[in-house]
């Protein structure tokens, strides 16, 4: 969730796991919800991501903004698990390095890799483990970048969305304008008044 104001407020949310079987612990007021599934007891699980006395584990939300000249500039996030960091560095990139507008930015294909130990999903070692060499392409991926990746040894699988819903909000000061952006991997959507 992204928002902006003319009085240059902006803001990034990334809220998650606030839906049932959402419960409060005791009478803490500490919200715990399903979220909760990318902790674990078991070290051998997931050695990195235990809850224990003095660790944080971790989570993937990933609510971003970027400054410039000290003031926002874009307001950024995305649905998506493990893949949130990834997917939000390839959005980025698209828009200060390739020129591309938010909207072109959210919509553009991504690649995904598992290099790290997964935090969600799985009940087994094998099923968060890091899968070296794996790579999720958009099917949109020409042929000759294919095959110069699987010249390079990567095991290349492809889906037709290769992130989640990506929201942005680029802050024009120069024209005292704001540019929405919403990508189509969800039901997402941009309001303005």
């Amino acid at each position: 969730m992204e928002a902006a104001d003319k009085e240059g407020w902006v803001v990034s949310i990334t809220p998650s796991g606030g839906w049932l079987p959402a419960c409060v612990a005791g009478n803490t007021g500490v919200g715990m919800s399903q979220r909760m599934q990318s902790f674990v007891l078991d070290p051998t699980l997931n050695p990195f991501n235990v809850v224990a006395p003095g660790k944080r584990p971790r989570v993937t939300l990933t609510p971003s903004m970027a400054l410039k000249d000290g003031k926002p500039f874009l307001s950024f996030a995305v649905q998506g698990g493990d893949t949130q960091d990834q997917n939000l560095l390839q959005f980025f990139l698209n828009v200060v390095e390739f020129g591309m507008s938010v909207q072109q930015a959210a919509e553009a294909a991504n690649f995904n890799t598992n290099q790290l130990w997964l935090s969600l999903g799985g009940s087994k070692t094998e099923d968060r483990q890091p899968k070296p060499g794996q790579i999720l392409l958009n099917n949109s991926t020409p042929e000759p970048v294919r095959a110069d990746l699987k010249k390079l040894g990567y095991i290349l699988s492809f889906d037709e969305r290769t992130s989640g819903p990506i929201n942005a909000i680029y802050v024009d000061w120069k024209h005292g304008s704001l540019w929405g952006g919403s990508s189509n991997h969800g039901e997402d959507y941009g309001i303005g008044w």
